[in-house]
């Protein structure tokens, strides 16, 4: 298989991650004879100091030419001014949104040696093995915004809310899916008591769920309480699905079950392509840019290459080589080879790069 990738380092602690899972994507090439031909381009804080936009022109063209996009972080202190009309994330909302990227994949595993660095006790994290299903292109993110002054002077501000009946569809669809190949339940997060968007969220995917998938079990959960439940009760949930900003709050409490950010991949999918169920997408790590660490070499680069085996899997319909990675990931846990953000207080941490060679050195042994 000869497939093109678009790198977009990004900021901070991007292109130290970003170069780990590059690292393994070639070994995988390299056992099971593909050519994974790669591009870097130019995203968030990066982009608007070379080119003032945080989403150059020349990246959307060289991501549309991809078949996927493998993305590191964006932002930092350096562009973190509130008042600017141009920021770093504004890249990121854009690419998913010029790509159709629609549902964004984030998957809460629980490796057993990292019991401990999760802040949850033990027993409330077995059997802990979720997934939320993140609207991407809808909702308070991107609705109208205004901020204006009152004749008195007193400012106000307002952000709109909008989801349409076809958004709430796709991302339904694509959980329930998801939900009837794993444990065939699906828990639908919304705000219908107050809401009038949620309001319709519950409508159509009561109504999706009940016309097309009565095989997969349906619970609907307010959004605070479900934020409870992630803590007292998490490995309740099989598959989550929720619009874009509950998403976005829930897998950052929920990325705490698994011992650290720097664990947890995600997948921003759109339509399906090809017969075999591959898609376009872009790939990250969840957490943030951290540009404290950036350049130390001591960053966790597990996130990023997790989602390098999504990438595998979701975009190219390689399962093969997908747990390939994972497995490589998990047995590197295993011996221990982490860096210092999960390694426990009587381990010397790897560097970053340490971390990625070991992954691919596992990759590459068949």
């Amino acid at each position: 298989m000869h497939v093109v990738i678009t790198t977009l380092p990004g900021d901070g602690i991007g292109p130290d991650v970003v170069a780990e899972g590059t690292k393994v994507l070639q070994a995988v090439g390299q056992r099971f004879g593909h050519t994974f031909e790669l591009h870097s381009a130019l995203i968030g804080g990066c982009a608007i100091d070379a080119t003032g936009t945080a989403l150059p022109e020349e990246t959307l063209r060289a991501a549309h030419k991809s078949d996927a996009v493998l993305l590191g972080a964006v932002g930092g202190p350096k562009w973190d001014n509130p008042e600017a009309k141009v920021r770093p994330e504004q890249g990121l909302l854009g690419i998913r949104k010029a790509l159709g990227l629609f549902a964004n994949l984030r998957p809460v595993t629980l490796h057993p040696r990292l019991v401990a660095s999760s802040p949850l006790r033990p027993e409330r994290l077995q059997g802990v093995d979720l997934l939320v299903v993140r609207e991407l292109t809808g909702g308070i993110y991107f609705g109208d915004k205004r901020r204006e002054k009152n004749d008195n002077g007193e400012e106000w501000a307002l952000d709109t809310c909008t989801y349409t009946t076809g958004e709430i569809e796709r991302v339904v669809r694509a959980a329930a899916a998801m939900a009837r190949g794993r444990r065939g339940k699906l828990t639908s997060v919304d705000k219908a008591n107050v809401i009038e968007t949620s309001r319709l969220w519950r409508s159509v995917t009561t109504r999706v769920m009940h016309e097309e998938f009565p095989d997969v079990a349906l619970e609907h959960i307010l959004v605070d309480a479900c934020a409870m439940y992630l803590i007292s009760r998490p490995a309740a949930f099989d598959v989550i699905v929720t619009e874009n900003m509950f998403g976005d709050i829930l897998t950052d409490e929920a990325s705490m079950l698994a011992g650290s950010m720097g664990m947890l991949p995600s997948a921003s999918l759109g339509a399906v392509t090809s017969k075999n169920g591959a898609r376009m997408g872009l790939y990250e790590p969840i957490h943030g840019s951290a540009p404290d660490i950036a350049g130390q070499d001591i960053a966790n680069p597990l996130a990023t290459i997790l989602s390098v085996a999504l990438m595998l899997r979701y975009s190219f319909g390689l399962e093969e080589e997908a747990r390939a990675v994972e497995e490589a990931v998990y047995a590197t846990v295993d011996a221990g080879t982490v860096t210092r953000d999960i390694a426990t207080p009587d381990e010397q941490p790897s560097s970053t790069s340490a971390v990625g060679t070991a992954v691919a050195e596992r990759v590459a042994v068949a």
